[in-house]
């Protein structure tokens, strides 16, 4: 095995201090804003193309199925070859499609051939984000990985703010098709930052070591690991009773606060602050001891958070509420990884993780389940089960495997 070995002067607990980390990260912020602007400007356009809310749907899940059914491949390539390389080719692969869905809306091509391409894109970013996420612990020294990614998480969160307030102004403008080239332009951030990066920590199998990288050495490790079987299990309560308020936040605004779309966007944008808060918070590399009872803590608080925020019908303790669902639910998110990267050897990092990701899939469910209570019972008893929710199954869990309180 060629083992690739990277210096460092001191070990420090905050990443930034890594100069490779740092390249990538302002690489990765680049071209994530980017990223948001295309969201905004992909739903934007086929609306205006198409006035079909079903279109739409259509066009959404082209862009989320992929993430499910491909995330566990992309985890083995990224155990298997050289990441920064793999990551190079995808970056290549989904610029140039970009590019090319910028075309096919300033040529007002037919919608199914944008949704081809769109599912395209797709599939490269499905496969972007776990081997991303497996290689961010590999720039910087043992010390610094939980801020590392706690400072990745809160990219994204940054990106989430700018991107589409970006995008917002940009639509007066000009047309939506320069969205699409802007973002395409946008991706050499990341291309330019993995190119300059020439030297990490993980090692490149050979061919034999290769063939060995399989899924079921990766269930064989979960299946002997029940910290790892915990953290795996827990990461889905949110996912199917906290995180679906994104997609009800424009019932709940208007059923129970009686507010219309400046206030929904408000309260997402406060919620988005309050990740932000969490992940800032994390990612300045200072030693959290006890990080069971802390996931467990904020698990407990999202819940909390959620049954504020549906009790009242004050907007500002709404929009407190709001605040406090976003801090605890990305300081329990963000917890979980730095967590889970701990306790998995780096040889199995993409596999576990590219499971670990598949967890989003539950969000989806979970909006169905809870649009249902919504359609039977109303938005108010909707909102107590997400928050009870959160709260009870939490519980169980934590009763049955106890072992979550020694991580």
């Amino acid at each position: 095995m060629a083992q690739i070995e990277v210096q460092f002067q001191q070990p420090s607990r905050f990443a930034l201090h890594s100069r490779m980390f740092r390249i990538f990260m302002s690489g990765s912020l680049v071209t994530r804003v980017g990223d948001w602007m295309d969201l905004v400007a992909l739903n934007w356009a086929v609306l205006q193309f198409t006035n079909s809310p079903l279109h739409l749907g259509l066009v959404n899940a082209c862009r989320l199925v992929p993430t499910f059914l491909l995330s566990v491949p992309a985890g083995i390539l990224a155990d298997r070859y050289d990441r920064r390389k793999l990551l190079i080719l995808l970056q290549i692969g989904m610029m140039l499609l970009t590019f090319f869905l910028g075309y096919l809306i300033e040529a007002r091509q037919s919608f199914w051939f944008f949704a081809f391409i769109v599912t395209l894109r797709s599939m490269l970013a499905a496969m972007d984000s776990p081997i991303r996420n497996a290689l961010v612990p590999n720039l910087v020294p043992q010390s610094s990985m939980a801020s590392a990614i706690a400072i990745n998480t809160m990219v994204i969160n940054l990106s989430r703010i700018i991107g589409p307030a970006i995008a917002g102004v940009l639509l007066t403008i000009i047309d939506i098709a320069n969205l699409f080239y802007i973002n395409a332009w946008g991706t050499l951030g990341v291309l330019l930052s993995l190119l300059m990066i020439r030297s990490y920590s993980f090692p490149t199998p050979d061919k034999k070591e290769r063939e060995k990288t399989t899924l079921r050495e990766a269930a064989d490790y979960i299946k002997s690991q029940p910290s790892v079987q915990s953290l795996l299990i827990l990461a889905i309560v949110p996912m199917i009773f906290g995180f679906p308020y994104t997609t009800m936040m424009p019932l709940f605004a208007k059923d129970l606060l009686k507010l219309g779309p400046e206030g929904f966007g408000m309260l997402l944008s406060v919620s988005s602050v309050g990740a932000l808060v969490g992940t800032t918070w994390l990612s300045l590399g200072k030693e959290i001891k006890g990080a069971g009872k802390w996931l467990i803590y904020s698990i407990m608080g999202f819940g909390v958070s959620l049954l504020l925020f549906i009790g009242t019908k004050n907007v500002f303790i709404a929009g407190t509420a709001m605040f406090l669902v976003g801090l605890t639910s990305q300081t329990y998110r963000t917890m979980s990884r730095i967590t889970l990267q701990i306790h998995v050897p780096d040889q199995l990092r993409g596999r576990i993780l590219s499971i670990a990701l598949m967890d989003r899939g539950f969000i989806p469910l979970g909006a169905i389940l809870i649009g249902a209570i919504a359609a039977w019972a109303g938005a108010l008893w909707a909102g107590v089960i997400m928050g009870l929710g959160c709260i009870v199954t939490t519980l169980v869990i934590v009763a049955r495997r106890r072992q979550i309180w020694q991580l």
